[in-house]
């Protein structure tokens, strides 16, 4: 049984295999402070291995997805002496994240109501299924104070294509969330909150249909394909097939279809 760490910058909620991930630090709009990002790392990491644990909702509390990276630590760096290798340390560590985000065996749901700023629209970037509000607002402010979206950049590119990433970032574009799906940024637009509950509840339905095994190896091939050759595709996703129907999971799914019985993981 997964052990949740203890939060001050977020809530945690674990019911029927679905994790809820609320960012709750109204102060700052949900931005992405050091005891923030630490603490949704070890909130990942404690139920990456669990397979009882089937999906990952990430939202944020008080009407806000998150405002993104935290300028007054941003600031108190350039003040207080920084280094370049600190510095370097620092926006690395975003990728890191990032990457850990879109390992995840889980199924991730971003669900973005009131803003998805910088770093909070290049997060919302790393999920599986991206939910927003039609009133949602959405930028890419780096350039606009002098700085670059240096780990969303490979993010965003990866999900909405070159061409309309440079429009995001090269512009400072702002938009609401009824206009993302012009921009490859959403998979659900929606009219508010109140709608989130029962588009949620069928996408998590869909999800306990899929084996969790097999969910966490297809998004190992998804995240890896874009690096590889061709050659090292086929490879690749031949070992995966080969771990999948060799297990216990691809096992008993075979004989469930064959049977005509539900496999042993579907709700």
């Amino acid at each position: 049984m997964t052990t949740l760490p203890k939060t001050e910058a977020m809530d945690l909620e674990l019911d029927a295999g679905w994790l809820t991930i609320w960012f709750n630090t109204p102060h700052n709009r949900n931005a992405l402070s050091d005891v923030l990002v630490e603490e949704l790392v070890a909130s990942l990491e404690a139920v990456k291995d669990d397979r009882e644990v089937r999906g990952i909702t990430i939202r944020g509390r008080n009407g806000i997805f998150c405002a993104g990276g935290d300028l007054k630590s941003f600031n108190a760096g350039q003040t207080g002496g920084a280094s370049r290798e600190d510095f370097i340390k620092m926006n690395r560590r975003f990728g890191d994240v990032f990457d850990l985000i879109q390992s995840m065996p889980q199924v991730v749901i971003m669900f973005v109501e009131g803003a998805a700023i910088a770093g909070g629209l290049g997060l919302m970037c790393t999920g599986d299924v991206i939910v927003v509000t039609q009133d949602a607002k959405f930028s890419l402010t780096e350039t606009m104070i002098g700085i670059v979206p240096a780990q969303i950049a490979p993010v965003i590119v990866a999900r909405v294509g070159l061409p309309k990433a440079r429009l995001l970032m090269l512009t400072g574009a702002r938009f609401l969330g009824e206009k993302t799906p012009d921009y490859g940024l959403s998979d659900y637009v929606i009219d508010s909150a109140d709608d989130f509950a029962e588009l949620e509840a069928g996408i998590k339905k869909g999800v306990m249909k899929c084996a969790p095994g097999a969910n966490g190896l297809t998004k190992e091939i998804l995240v890896a394909t874009p690096y590889q050759t061709r050659e090292e595709q086929k490879t690749f996703a031949a070992e995966k097939f080969t771990d999948a129907i060799l297990s216990e999971e691809g096992r008993e799914g075979i004989a469930s279809f064959l049977q005509k019985r539900k496999p042993s993981w579907a709700s």
